[in-house]
């Protein structure tokens, strides 16, 4: 009976088991050792011999003939090709940055292609793709006898030859970024002779410009891992990602000018392309950071080339990858050496159906937001450093001093969508993690614009690698104001006030210089220790938009004032002085509303705060912060 038949007449897990271990030889394996999953199925044999590429062989075997008897429908036989690579440990895929290419993206890569480089192109052209993982993006090829596909892993091709993918195209174990260059920086094909003597020969016949020579396309999918570690190419503070995977022969030998480039593996795989194949058409899968992130901006002084076309997708299109950023497929001319200055690119949903267009544009770091405002500098006045508004750091911080007159501090981090939502928050004392700027009376207006610019707009994730800009029209006195009664009663405005916080075998207090009322006007039971904010609106002209939200917020404060808190709240919140922040009030009247049963009605304030972020977010592109 063969495994086909015998899974037809199983009525329990453990007959599928009997059957699975019979088929495949694992008579010496625990059945204890084996699980199999649903809804479809998943089989795992746990510290078995024998190598997952020979059990997928034998397997195959039997799916084969499983749709010989009974075909499935399209959808599924491209899904079982396209999941070549689950049978890769997903550990070792994960910490290498690579994630296979679904189907349905590949035919829209072919699509592109054919539109830049002529229906023909999978006859004129060589194609290399020297991490081709299972092979997912040349499956859809029709000319394999054009295609060479090299991979860092040999599980990926024990995998390729056991599907039988693209068994007419050339594949070899080869690592891209350490093999063949030797001590001097050059290449040398002998070191390892692995690489086959027809792409030798392209290369060179490309390279001097033989007549007669086909061009060569390189179609890849490079890993995305980056490594950020103390412990790698970069040197940063609490940095965490991939330690060990950037440190290659191309980063320590190409790219020693390139700066914090070097520490992504799809730059190097770049960066050696265009020194082996400077005249070859690069067509590559890859997040957006080389065309428009800060850290690239040495990179793209000097990796030049000509755009021909791309698209975006999310990239929860590919299974595993974590995030909610674009990954763009883009084609570039490497033999036309020009600056990058801004692209256009199509956008493709989840499903890889068109959706719109999206520029991109590589604009100087000195334009960027985050440079724009009036930073005043530290003094020797020590404060305590917190990790969120009330609660002090527990590890060692990079900032714990004061500045001269200074009311607040704002933690700014990288100026983009990806880090605004979570590196954007204001504190009456410093941030301990850095990354931010001191707030006094003389740039309060700007720090008011910069943080309503950041959080204004919902991040998603075709914005995600856009920059925010310094504006280009004149900021109006009431777009000024706006924005600072926008902070005011945000909820990353963090500040607040407390007693007694401990901190480095001391005690300490914060003081709130951020309250917009005065003690009378909210029925305060103690006098606020700074008057600075309210004093602060008294010179200004505010919008009806603004003057709502902040009739609606006095409300509020005044409701908590009038409100007897329990212990466990005042304990949390740490409500032991008046000048409460913002932040206090309202998480106390949501604790004592969850506690009460009966919710605090936030509604009327929250209808006005509504209207004015209605009234800013246009304007955050009219005044040029984004394009």
């Amino acid at each position: 009976m063969t495994l086909f038949q015998t899974l037809q007449t199983a009525n329990s897990e453990e007959d599928v088991k009997d059957a699975y271990v019979k088929a495949l030889g694992l008579k010496s394996l625990s059945k204890g050792l084996i699980d199999i999953r649903t809804s479809e199925i998943w089989f795992e044999a746990k510290a078995a011999l024998t190598p997952p590429a020979a059990m997928f062989a034998q397997l195959l075997s039997y799916v084969r003939m499983a749709i010989k008897n009974r075909p499935p429908h399209q959808e599924y036989r491209e899904y079982l090709l396209e999941r070549r690579d689950s049978l890769l440990p997903i550990d070792e895929r994960s910490f290498k940055g690579a994630y296979y290419t679904p189907l349905k993206v590949v035919d829209k890569a072919y699509d592109l292609l054919a539109k830049t480089l002529g229906k023909n192109w999978q006859q004129k052209y060589i194609v290399w793709d020297m991490c081709c993982g299972v092979g997912n993006l040349e499956v859809k090829h029709s000319n394999h006898r054009n295609v060479f596909m090299s991979t860092l892993d040999q599980a990926d091709l024990d995998v390729m030859k056991a599907s039988q993918t693209c068994v007419a195209a050339t594949h070899f174990q080869y690592d891209y970024l350490n093999d063949d260059i030797d001590d001097f920086c050059q290449f040398d094909y002998s070191l390892t002779n692995k690489m086959p003597q027809a792409l030798r020969q392209a290369i060179a016949d490309a390279k001097a410009n033989k007549k007669g020579a086909k061009k060569i396309l390189v179609l890849m999918n490079p890993p995305y891992a980056e490594a950020t570690n103390a412990n790698n190419i970069a040197i940063g503070t609490g940095a965490k990602n991939k330690e060990g995977v950037a440190k290659t022969k191309v980063a320590n030998c190409m790219m020693t000018n390139y700066g914090k480039a070097t520490n992504e593996l799809f730059a190097q795989f770049m960066v050696r392309i265009s020194q082996e194949l400077p005249n070859a058409i690069l067509a590559t899968f890859s997040t957006l950071k080389y065309v428009n992130s800060p850290n690239f901006e040495q990179f793209r002084a000097i990796w030049r080339a000509k755009y021909l076309g791309g698209f975006i997708v999310p990239s929860k299109t590919f299974d595993g990858l974590k995030g909610n950023f674009p990954i763009g497929f883009l084609v570039w001319d490497t033999n036309k050496k020009l600056s990058l200055t801004e692209i256009a690119t199509e956008v493709l949903n989840k499903d890889a159906q068109w959706i719109g267009e999206k520029q991109f544009y590589n604009l100087p770091n000195d334009s960027f937001l985050n440079v724009w405002i009036n930073r005043p500098r530290a003094n020797e006045e020590p404060v305590i450093p917190l990790k969120n508004a009330i609660t002090p750091t527990t590890s060692e911080p990079r900032v714990s001093t004061w500045t001269r007159d200074g009311v607040a501090y704002m933690y700014c981090g990288v100026n983009d969508f990806q880090h605004a939502g979570q590196q954007t928050v204001l504190m009456s004392s410093v941030y301990h993690g850095g990354n931010g700027f001191y707030l006094t009376e003389n740039n309060l207006w700007q720090a008011a614009v910069v943080f309503a610019v950041r959080l204004l707009i919902p991040h998603t994730w075709i914005n995600h690698n856009d920059q925010f800009l310094q504006p280009t029209e004149r900021l109006t006195p009431s777009f000024k104001n706006d924005c600072l009664i926008w902070m005011l009663f945000h909820g990353k405005n963090a500040t607040a006030s407390a007693n007694d916080l401990q901190w480095n075998d001391k005690k300490w207090c914060i003081v709130n210089h951020f309250i917009p009322f005065t003690e009378t006007e909210v029925n305060a039971k103690g006098r606020f220790e700074s008057s600075f904010m309210s004093d602060y609106l008294k010179g200004l002209t505010l919008s009806k938009e603004a003057t709502a939200v902040l009739n609606a917020g006095r409300e509020i404060w005044r409701a908590y004032f009038a409100t007897d808190f329990e212990r466990k709240i005042r304990t949390e919140y740490k409500l032991n002085r008046p000048d409460v922040g913002w932040y206090q009030i309202r998480k106390a009247l949501e604790a004592a509303g969850k506690e009460s049963g009966n919710d605090f009605d936030f509604s009327v304030f929250k209808a006005a705060y509504d209207a004015l972020s209605e009234k800013l977010r246009p304007m955050v592109y009219e005044l040029g912060f984004l394009k």
